[in-house]
């Protein structure tokens, strides 16, 4: 975990929101008000610290999290274009009646949705290793005293971490169309 309060973080989340409960129990069980409420208001900050860990902004191209922006894949940007390109084909072609176009853009739509996938899976696996590099990196790097390394590895920590919320909002949303009527 980074020394910047700016940098929320998922465990810290899981850690402020379990003291929270535990907190918020102990002060029910032995009748302290105070400590109840101070138990609440910790679990409600883990909470808002989990969310905020977890926001991400989608731009063209690129990812923005609060741990900063990270460029997508290629291949999410190819196939996003693909799919958009092949659903005007389809349009077109049931439009004038040509079944060779409309076929030709169901086509480009199904290989645009693969390319995307592909992408998505490639930050994914991306984001998460860099994180994982990232972490235990700047760990050692603690350890041994060596701040330009650790700030080094906790920026690709960083990039890990956004590049891997990109990857999982984009898959969220589509999940969700997928769900609509």
């Amino acid at each position: 975990m980074s020394s910047n309060s700016n940098n929320n973080s998922t465990l810290k989340s899981y850690v402020d929101s379990a003291t929270g409960a535990v907190q918020n129990t102990v002060g029910s069980l032995i009748g302290s008000t105070g400590d109840e409420a101070e138990g609440k208001a910790r679990q409600q900050k883990g909470h808002a610290e989990y969310d905020a860990s977890h926001a991400a902004a989608k731009l063209p191209g690129a990812t923005v999290s609060s741990a900063g922006v990270a460029k997508d894949d290629p291949n999410r940007t190819a196939g996003s274009w693909n799919q958009t390109a092949g659903s005007a084909k389809e349009f077109v072609g049931g439009l004038v009646g040509s079944e060779t176009l409309k076929q030709a853009g169901h086509e480009q739509n199904r290989a645009g949705r693969e390319q995307e996938a592909r992408g998505q899976l490639n930050d994914l696996a991306s984001g998460v290793g860099d994180r994982a590099k990232g972490a235990v990196g700047s760990a050692v790097a603690g350890l041994t005293g060596d701040r330009a390394r650790q700030a080094e590895y906790q920026h690709r920590h960083d990039a890990g971490k956004t590049q891997q919320r990109g990857a999982e909002l984009d898959i969220q949303r589509q999940a969700e169309a997928k769900e609509q009527p």
